[in-house]
């Protein structure tokens, strides 16, 4: 019989935006890493057939750089230049928000250039699956998805599992075929944009472009 190993889901964020400060670098001892916290905008522009105009939305997305990739990248980098950055979702331990944590960071000058924010989340569903109907008369399907992925930390040099749950919304025929086939414990695959509540705590959930259910 082969051995079972340990679920390893998919959680791949990337994002090109602009900075919306100077990043704050800072160095930790034993052993002596950088580590750096910034923010970074994305803008997504759309028609809005209600009012028959174009609208714009800005998110701001905090992430964490920590190891040599801060000052190969960040040293330099100024309040307004673009930036792309790669890495996954994760619960930081201060003040318990929810950021991304970036394995690749690139920097460029200041200037214009169209936004990208994408995310590819697999995981297993862990919630009821909910069916509304929005404002607009559009279906959307709301569940919450738990993702464990195997990590590597640049300051223990040891790989780690990380475990997090983010609600998943869902829209149009996939929301229905999702509520009418989908149960707790079924994996999903979801290839969407990271977007943020509008609460207190800009809690993160992903907003769906495509979802794939492998239902048992």
């Amino acid at each position: 019989m082969l051995p079972e190993f340990p679920q390893n889901h998919l959680c791949s964020v990337t994002l090109l935006g602009n900075l919306v400060n100077k990043p704050d670098i800072r160095y930790q001892a034993n052993p002596i890493i950088a580590f750096a916290e910034l923010t970074i905008a994305t803008h997504s522009r759309w028609f809005d057939k209600t009012s028959n105009k174009f609208k714009e939305w800005t998110s701001y997305h905090t992430v964490k750089v920590i190891g040599e990739i801060v000052e190969r990248a960040l040293i330099h980098a100024d309040k307004g230049d673009i930036i792309l950055v790669q890495g996954y979702l994760i619960n930081s331990k201060k003040n318990n928000r929810e950021i991304i944590h970036a394995s690749y960071a690139q920097t460029f000058p200041k200037g214009y250039a169209q936004s990208i924010n994408q995310i590819h989340y697999s995981g297993n569903i862990i919630s009821d699956i909910k069916l509304m109907t929005t404002e607009n008369d559009k279906e959307l399907t709301e569940i919450i998805v738990e993702s464990k992925q195997h990590v590597f930390s640049s300051i223990t040099l040891k790989s780690h599992v990380v475990t997090i749950q983010r609600p998943v919304h869902v829209w149009g025929k996939q929301a229905l075929y999702l509520a009418e086939h989908g149960k707790i414990n079924d994996q999903i695959i979801v290839d969407g944009k990271l977007s943020y509540l509008n609460n207190k705590n800009k809690n993160q959930f992903i907003d769906a472009h495509q979802a794939v259910l492998l239902a048992k």
